[in-house]
C-alpha cells in the first residue's frame, strides 16, 4: 500500500527552535535536539530541520548542529540551510542526514541541483520553494522571504525536476503559521506541473487540513510546524504527533504501488 508522508518542519534562528508567522514574529518553543528526542518517540515518518539564518545572512551549514541532529535522530531527516556547494551538500550527507535542502542556490545555479544529485543521489536533493501571491500569480521569494525572484513556481519546478531534483518542497509564505489550511490551489498548479513527489508546508493547523491535503493529491509529503509544537487555542507549546493508528488511517492510499 502507498502511504503519504507526515513531517514535521522545525525551524532553527540563533540556534532555537522557534516558530514563525509569515516568516516573521520568530517564537522560541525549545531545543531543537530535545524536539528530536520527543518525535523519535513518536515516531514520526520523516524529520525536517531549516535553518531560517544561513542564507539570509550568508552563513554555511551549522555542521556541529546537523551532527548533533543526526546522531540523535532516528527518522529520515532533510535539513537546509546554507548549502551552496556540492562539499556543503556532501559533508552533510556524510554526517548521517538522508536528504539536503536548497533553497536560494537553486535559483541562482540551477546546475548546482544536477551536481549535487551527480554526487550525493537523485533521492538526496530537495528543493526548498517558497511562494507568495504576487500581482501576475504566485512568485518565489528567498532569503527567508526577504527576496522576490519574480519567478514562477511552476516554470522552475518543471526546470528543477529536467535537473534531477528528487522532491519538491513548497512552502506558502502567507499561509506559513497562520493554521488556516493548505493553499491547495498553488499545490494543484505546481503538481499539474510536474511529476517529481512533493512535500507541502504552510499553513496546516489541524487532521482535517491533512485529511483534505491529502485526499486530493494522494501520495504527498504532508508538512507543518506549528500543528505540531502548539496544542490549543492558546497555542501552548507541546511537541505532539498523531497516534500510530490515527497516522495510518489519515495517510494510507488504497492502490497498488507503481
Amino acid at each position: 500500500m502507498l502511504r503519504s508522508r507526515l513531517i514535521p518542519c522545525l525551524l532553527v534562528h540563533n540556534k532555537g527552535l522557534v516558530k514563525t508567522v509569515r516568516f516573521a514574529q520568530p517564537k522560541y518553543v525549545g531545543d531543537p535536539l530535545n524536539a528530536v528526542r520527543i518525535f523519535n518517540e513518536k515516531e514520526v515518518d520523516e524529520l525536517v530541520v531549516l535553518d531560517i539564518d544561513a542564507t539570509r545572512y550568508g552563513a554555511t551549514p551549522d555542521y556541529k548542529l546537523i551532527r548533533s541532529l543526526a546522531s540523535e535522530c532516528r527518522m529520515p531527516l532533510c535539513y537546509g540551510g546554507g548549502v551552496k556547494t556540492v562539499r556543503h551538500a556532501a559533508e552533510i550527507i556524510k554526517m548521517g542526514v538522508e536528504k539536503v535542502a536548497i533553497s536560494s542556490a537553486a535559483l541562482a545555479t540551477p546546475d548546482l541541483v544536477a551536481e549535487i544529485a551527480r554526487f550525493v543521489g537523485t533521492q538526496s536533493v530537495v528543493a526548498v520553494l517558497d511562494v507568495r501571491p504576487g500581482r501576475s500569480g504566485y512568485e518565489i521569494w528567498t532569503h527567508n522571504g526577504t527576496h522576490n525572484t519574480g519567478r514562477n513556481p511552476m516554470d522552475v519546478a518543471r526546470q528543477l525536476e529536467d535537473l534531477g531534483v528528487g522532491e519538491i518542497t513548497l512552502n506558502a509564505i502567507e499561509r506559513d503559521g497562520t493554521m488556516q489550511g493548505y493553499d491547495l490551489d498553488l499545490v494543484r498548479a505546481v503538481r499539474r506541473a510536474v511529476a517529481v513527489p512533493m512535500t507541502v508546508l504552510g499553513g496546516a493547523g489541524s487532521i482535517s487540513h491533512i485529511r483534505q491535503l491529502v485526499k486530493e493529491f494522494g501520495v504527498i509529503g504532508a508538512s507543518a510546524g506549528s500543528l505540531f509544537v502548539f496544542k490549543g487555542v492558546y497555542k501552548a507549546v507541546l511537541i505532539n504527533y498523531p497516534a500510530r493508528t490515527q497516522k495510518l488511517e489519515l495517510t494510507r492510499i488504497d492502490q497498488p504501488v507503481a
